[in-house]
């Protein structure tokens, strides 16, 4: 089964991924507390989903991380340009995904925050009850975290959100061959490490 196929029932869908109204989004950017919760709201979990996957299943880092993003957002809010290049989902999990990666380059794993196995969000997991997919749904995370962060942010970009190479590479401040290359070597490593399942 191919990688970009058996990640489709964990792919945040880019409907429940769309961007806020334009009238909410002006609310927000000009302080309006109702219209920032749901700007918050509306983002929050793919913001918490990609987090949790690129800085790695710890909880508490995890939430400061999210709450970190969405101080930067609101701070940053009134500067952002609707009209401009990014979107602003884009433009949201730029400002998480370079968060992540810094602390997943010096982040040390507490075994008191790390979350049991069977602990990931629901919202992580495929909604495939079947047995077998569960199984490859499991292995595949496992094989994601064994990426380096950036590896496994592009993936994460490009098979979890559904962003353009072009926004990817803007978030990761790569061109877009960068981004390309990653996406092979990651697809290629994830293969090499479920490689064995199907011969169990």
């Amino acid at each position: 089964m191919p990688l970009t196929s058996s990640m489709s029932a964990s792919r945040v869908s880019r409907e429940s991924e769309g961007d806020i109204d334009a009238i909410t989004l002006r609310r927000a950017q000009k302080g309006d507390r109702t219209a920032q919760a749901a700007l918050i709201n509306r983002y929050q979990q793919p913001v918490f989903a990609l987090l949790w996957r690129i800085a790695g299943p710890e909880r508490a880092l995890v939430e400061d991380l999210a709450q970190e993003t969405f101080l930067r957002v609101l701070r940053a809010l009134p500067r952002f340009e609707p009209s401009g290049r990014a979107r602003l989902v884009t433009w949201i999990l730029t400002i998480a995904t370079r968060l992540a990666i810094n602390h997943a380059r010096t982040r040390v794993v507490r075994s008191d925050d790390v979350v049991p196995p069977g602990g990931v969000p629901a919202a992580l997991l495929p909604p495939d009850q079947d047995a077998e997919r569960k199984k490859l749904g499991a292995a595949l995370l496992g094989a994601i975290e064994g990426l380096g962060p950036h590896f496994r942010a592009a993936f994460l970009l490009r098979e979890l959100h559904g962003l353009r190479y072009e926004e990817i590479a803007e978030t990761l401040e790569v061109d877009v061959g960068t981004v390309k290359s990653r996406l092979s070597r990651a697809r290629a490593l994830l293969q090499r490490a479920l490689a064995g399942l199907h011969d169990d």
